[in-house]
């Protein structure tokens, strides 16, 4: 589990992009992975009932709202064993948790199935026990709803037009019909709010943004990766204002056909090459400042953190262990026109996790 993908220093050549731009099955009729790569949107076409090792399978969407003091996560989850409707609402500033609630179920192999896409128009309406998960997404509008007792969550978040993102699809070595496909959705400005029934919290357009991680995988036992995200506004060299995001994982399977690495400015995707941290964070550097590199040079940012959101759920058999760090991000990024952006104290973060599920 101490994997680490240590130094930078050590790459030799660029890593291969593979990007698709047409729709293409994702899998054949006996669950043998067909594509292999990253897309500026989903156009891989996914279908649950091809996956050869269902109890593998795991589908889901989760949603993550902050603006730099407050972080709210909004989530519904598939494994196939079972799964789960969950809000989460986090002081990033004080360091503590306002709200946790979680409503599992049992069995998740033929019921509560979510979308085969995520960044297209779709809905989603599920009961589990008294919680309500409620996700309705259309073209430039996405609404989120989660109920539970006294507790409501209502977020709404703009989507602009042409907006894009990264689709990837990473394979595993040695098995062929495993496979990793998420779509990560930036900058999307939201607003809203979050109640216990005693206390209001509220979002706002300004400084508030989502970022969707929609995940559809069938992967092996053990996992470990890093994931960064970030979104916000900024100010270009041209002295107007830009919406800027980027998103980075690494770690999680084959990574020969693409990288999940991405910048976005303005709504479009720039592909950027492989990234790693200079220090290995474990076990006692997570709040000691993390710098990023990119083999190519375009990613070369410092974060600075302020909060380590860690969570260690231990079930026997399933261990879910992530230290999700908050941070200020200093540095430069390389736009593909060789545009540099600096970024100056711009809130993001980035998770180390190791998972046995």
């Amino acid at each position: 589990m101490e994997k680490t993908y240590s130094s930078f220093l050590n790459w030799k050549e660029p890593s291969r992009q593979t990007e698709y731009s047409n729709d293409v099955p994702l899998l054949a009729e006996d669950g043998t992975l067909l594509a292999k790569g990253w897309a500026r949107k989903n156009v891989f076409q996914f279908d649950r009932n091809r996956v050869k090792h269902v109890m593998r399978r795991k589908e889901w969407d989760f949603y993550q709202i902050s603006n730099g003091r407050l972080m709210l996560q909004i989530s519904f989850a598939n494994i196939s064993l079972g799964g789960y409707a969950s809000v989460v609402l986090v002081d990033l500033k004080e360091g503590k948790t306002l709200i946790s609630d979680m409503a599992p179920f049992v069995g998740g192999k033929d019921k509560y199935i979510l979308p085969a896409k995520g960044d297209v128009p779709n809905y989603v309406n599920f009961r589990v026990g008294k919680a309500v998960f409620e996700a309705n997404t259309g073209a430039e509008r996405r609404t989120l709803r989660y109920t539970n007792g006294d507790i409501c969550a209502e977020i709404a978040m703009d989507i602009m037009p042409g907006l894009e993102n990264i689709t990837t699809v990473l394979p595993f070595k040695s098995y062929p019909d495993r496979y990793f496909m998420t779509t990560k959705q930036n900058c999307m400005p939201c607003e809203g709010f979050i109640t216990d029934g005693a206390t209001r919290w509220s979002f706002e357009k300004a400084d508030s943004f989502c970022i969707l991680d929609w995940g559809r995988v069938c992967t092996p036992y053990s996992l470990v990766w890093y994931w960064g995200n970030g979104s916000g506004w900024i100010r270009g060299k041209d002295g107007k204002k830009h919406l800027f995001g980027f998103e980075i994982t690494w770690g999680i399977g084959d990574e020969s056909n693409a990288t999940e690495t991405c910048l976005f400015y303005d709504g479009k995707a720039h592909k950027i090459g492989a990234v790693d941290v200079e220090a290995f964070p474990k076990p006692d550097r997570y709040m000691q400042p993390w710098h990023f590199l990119s083999e190519d040079g375009r990613f070369n940012l410092t974060m600075e953190p302020f909060y380590d959101y860690h969570s260690d759920l231990n079930v026997k058999v399933m261990r879910m262990h992530s230290h999700q760090v908050h941070g200020l991000w200093n540095g430069t990024v390389i736009l593909d026109d060789g545009t540099t952006v600096e970024l100056k104290d711009f809130y993001a973060f980035c998770e180390y996790v190791e998972n046995r599920w």
